[in-house]
């Protein structure tokens, strides 16, 4: 059996506009998932994958023909993005299904898949270990997407990400804010389709060079930022600029009007999880509005 790993993430800043050069910050999640590989005799593929309290979310076998030939199946969605992924990591490096017969494949998610921490990252990001190829390549090629999820994938740091003509520029550094017991993390109880909120942005996005400049500017301070109070206004600023940008509310104007405190979205807006920056515990506001996963900050990140 060969075994790879690879870590969640949160994107802190510049969502969305990482995709068009902004710096943006992340941070790699305690969460992750893991993916074991065991020789078969057979020339086939049999994956399972199972969600973080054991269930078997997907079981399915296919053939390695099924990949070299890139064969999808009317209504199979996962197993025609999956074909797609193994597909695209064949014709990267051919010798992994050529020395085998076949392979059982076990994916295991340590968080429960909903929570949009980057099972398909995570994925990209172990099969790319798996056959010894560059996942931002095999990214590119496959799903799509900025890039930056799978520089927290294989980074235990906090790390600032941007592209630069086409080319991820992954930053690692140390981040432990002294503020940290203030920072809380709490699901919205839905998962953003993070293709679908892509192509929302691209369709209405109003940005410019400026735009870019200001949340790369926020993005290179927060690492310096020690006083609670700037960290808050940053996040608030941050917030006001992706609201212009993308036409809509923020989530605290939307639902937590009335919070003493910072809320802030983190990835595809109106989904997974939000930031919450406050001095005193919030766990009773945010059950009672009906949000019951709130974690902190050393129970979410690295």
């Amino acid at each position: 059996m060969t075994t790879f790993y690879s870590n969640g993430k949160l994107l802190i800043t510049g969502e969305y506009l990482v995709l068009k050069g902004a710096k943006a910050f992340a941070l790699p999640t305690r969460f992750g998932q893991s993916l074991n590989v065991f020789p078969l005799q057979t020339p086939v593929i049999s994956w399972k994958s199972y969600d973080e309290d054991g269930t078997i979310w997907y079981n399915d076998s296919f053939s390695i023909d099924d990949i070299v030939l890139k064969k999808h199946m009317p209504d199979q969605e996962f197993r025609n993005t999956l074909i797609d992924i193994l597909y695209e990591a064949h014709r990267m490096n051919t010798h992994v299904l050529k020395q085998q017969s076949g392979f059982l494949v076990e994916t295991s998610l340590t968080f429960p898949k909903k929570w949009g921490l980057g099972t398909s990252s995570t994925l990209i990001n172990n099969i790319a270990q798996w056959f010894e190829i560059d996942a931002f390549e095999l990214l590119k090629k496959s799903f799509g997407g900025s890039g930056y999820d799978i520089a927290c994938a294989q980074n235990n740091k906090a790390v600032i990400y941007q592209t630069l003509s086409g080319k991820p520029q992954v930053t690692p550094l140390d981040f432990h804010p002294v503020f940290a017991e203030h920072i809380y993390f709490v699901y919205l109880n839905k998962k953003r389709n993070s293709r679908e909120a892509i192509r929302n942005f691209e369709l209405k996005a109003d940005y410019s060079a400026e735009i870019l400049k200001q949340v790369s500017e926020i993005t290179e301070q927060i690492p310096t930022i020690t006083d609670f109070g700037q960290f808050k206004r940053m996040m608030q600023q941050h917030e006001a600029i992706l609201s212009s940008v993308l036409q809509v509310s923020t989530i605290q104007k939307e639902l937590f009007f009335d919070f003493e405190g910072v809320v802030k979205s983190l990835g595809a807006w109106g989904g997974d999880f939000v930031m919450v920056l406050s001095d005193k515990d919030p766990e009773e506001y945010f059950k009672q509005k009906g949000f019951s996963v709130i974690l902190k900050y050393n129970e979410m990140i690295l």
